[in-house]
């Protein structure tokens, strides 16, 4: 097969020294793992302008022109070299944080960087997520990866409000269905998100979604990341705060859920409208769309499952193997863990531990790994406690 012609657009200039000691640290910090996987964000700046945008944490919601940190071969090297890296495991994610991935002026990256895991014969899960424009000759070059499991998610919300996300949802629907029709190496996702109720939410919203859901391999619906910095610039633009709270997880009341569930219900009871396969979290949809289990040992939180496909049960629960105790103290205390370690029916339960290295331990055991003070509710499915009532079960960790 020959090789399709990547984007060979002129490379965009890499920020000094002094520029990137003046940026937010966490920003600087171009590798940071997150609970789909170790990300990638060599290059910062978006001009798309998503009122909700992650961006807001990092203090550059102003940087419209996307910039390089640092080239592409450097920001791959420190990738694989990163402690928390395993060959053929770890989850990759690319461009996720501060730019979008499929933008003219970072496509080049985003392609050269996944030419260069690819050749090193890498067969991890790469997500790249995107709401930008994808073409054909977008789809050429992502079939020529022979060796990643690389998934594109397409965020579309279908949300209209001109400065909550003033980019047309028609350009994500548009690339959703590009990308499934000339899908042949690489899987793709609609990523239904993010769904707040009385702005995205009506009988016209979901049915859009259902539309779309077939042109996926696989769906994945959530709520909002609503933290204090995106309420602030919310509030400070006169837009309609969709919350009186914020909180630190995604915030996915029970209510919409359930309208997302019954409209879902309602059309397989009828024999009526066909939906795509929906899942909750992220990796249970790149999981099923490759025909493989979780990597983030979701079948522990049994009550995740119970929209998912009986053959994808059964596929996490084969893979699915409480780690040995001793085994887990012992990599948990390596990694600084304190107090009690525990592994139950559900989890792996730690503290003293932050996000990344509790990751590190979720997808070395294919189990999930919680924080002991920041308990997971019953049903909740990990999401902020705003919009749940807490008569269904006990906390659990």
């Amino acid at each position: 097969m020959t090789a399709p012609s990547i984007p060979r657009r002129r490379q965009l200039p890499l920020l000094s020294a002094e520029q990137i000691s003046g940026l937010n640290p966490g920003l600087a910090d171009v590798i940071e793992y997150r609970k789909s996987g170790l990300s990638l964000n060599h290059v910062v700046g978006c001009p798309l302008d998503c009122g909700y945008c992650v961006r807001h944490l990092f203090d550059n919601f102003e940087m419209k022109t996307p910039r390089a940190l640092m080239n592409d071969e450097a920001a791959v090297a420190l990738l694989v070299g990163h402690p928390y890296f395993r060959l053929h495991k770890t989850p990759i994610q690319i461009f996720n944080r501060a730019t979008d991935p499929m933008l003219p002026v970072v496509k080049p990256h985003t392609f050269e960087v996944l030419r260069q895991l690819d050749e090193q014969g890498l067969t991890n899960h790469v997500l790249v997520i995107t709401r930008w424009r994808v073409s054909a000759e977008d789809c050429a070059v992502l079939n020529f990866f022979k060796h990643l499991r690389l998934t594109v998610l397409v965020t579309h919300s279908g949300i209209d409000h001109p400065q909550i996300e003033p980019v047309n949802s028609t350009y994500a629907a548009d690339s959703l269905r590009m990308l499934h029709e000339h899908a042949e190496n690489y899987r793709t996702v609609l990523y239904w998100r993010p769904i707040v109720p009385g702005l995205n939410d009506s009988d016209e919203h979901i049915e859009r979604a259902r539309e779309l859901s077939l042109r996926a391999h696989a769906t994945v619906f959530t709520g909002l990341f609503f933290r204090d910095e995106i309420k602030a610039y919310y509030e400070s633009h006169g837009m309609p705060v969709p919350y009186e709270d914020t909180a630190r997880r995604k915030i996915m009341p029970e209510q919409a859920e359930q309208r997302i569930l019954d409209a879902f219900d309602l059309h397989k009871a009828a024999g009526g409208a066909e939906w795509g396969t929906l899942f909750r979290k992220t990796s249970c949809g790149v999981a099923y769309a490759w025909g493989e289990a979780d990597y983030n040992g979701h079948y522990g939180v049994r009550e995740l499952c119970d929209i998912c496909p009986p053959e994808q049960i059964a596929l996490c629960q084969k893979a699915w193997v409480r780690p040995p105790l001793d085994a887990v103290v012992h990599e948990a205390r390596a990694l600084g863990a304190t107090g009690d370690v525990e592994v139950n029916d559900r989890a792996i339960v730690v503290e003293g531990l932050d996000e990344p290295p509790r990751y590190y331990l979720q997808h070395g055991f294919g189990y999930q790994c919680h924080d002991r003070s920041k308990p997971h509710h019953y049903r909740q499915h990990g999401r902020a406690p705003i919009g749940w009532e807490a008569e269904d079960g006990p906390k659990t960790a």
